[in-house]
């Protein structure tokens, strides 16, 4: 037999009554939410610092901007930055379909190293690292905004000026939701 549940929706106006029968106001409630976002930056904070550490780590981008500041807003799932141990991921892939990596773009694999992370007196950190390997070599720092998991990461090539900078979420690999195409 199938479990059936029932639960009953309120109208706005109906909602509006509840509050003030209640004593809450609408200022109250934003005030709530306003501290609960700010706990859930925290606690998004300290696992994006504790994945950068661990060298553990995706950056989920849904924007990307080019070397000459054109901008486009992209899937994260396909659009993305990372690195587990001493193996680094790039990949961009702002169409649909085709492209060298099957899913409209390129994806690159490397070697990181000379690895370094540093906290500036805001409370912002920066994390570098050069990435070599068959068809990249590159600078890569990211930027992680004090408080938050967003970021944004500059991957400046070595033998080109075809710099790149992907902005979005910085999360655990285990938390990630990417899917990488064909690399060159």
């Amino acid at each position: 037999a199938e479990a059936q549940t029932e639960r009953r929706i309120y109208t706005p106006a109906e909602q509006a009554a509840m509050q003030k029968r209640t004593g809450e106001s609408a200022a109250q409630n934003r005030a709530l939410e306003k501290e609960l976002q700010r706990m859930q930056d925290s606690i998004d904070y300290v696992q994006a610092m504790r994945s950068l550490e661990k060298l553990d780590f995706v950056l989920e981008a849904d924007q990307l901007v080019f070397k000459h500041g054109e901008s486009a807003f992209v899937n994260s799932i396909t659009n993305f930055v990372s690195l587990n141990g001493d193996q680094a991921v790039v990949q961009i892939a702002p169409f649909n379909g085709g492209g060298p990596n099957g899913i409209g773009g390129i994806t690159l694999k490397g070697t990181a190293s000379d690895i370094r992370i540093k906290t500036d007196r805001k409370g912002n950190t920066y994390f570098t690292m050069n990435v070599m390997g068959a068809a990249l070599s590159a600078s890569v720092t990211f930027t992680l905004s004090k408080g938050s998991n967003f970021a944004s990461v500059t991957v400046d090539p070595t033998f080109s000026g075809n710099r790149i900078t992907f902005y979005g979420r910085l999360l655990p690999t285990k938390h990630a939701r990417t899917f990488e195409g064909r690399s060159l």
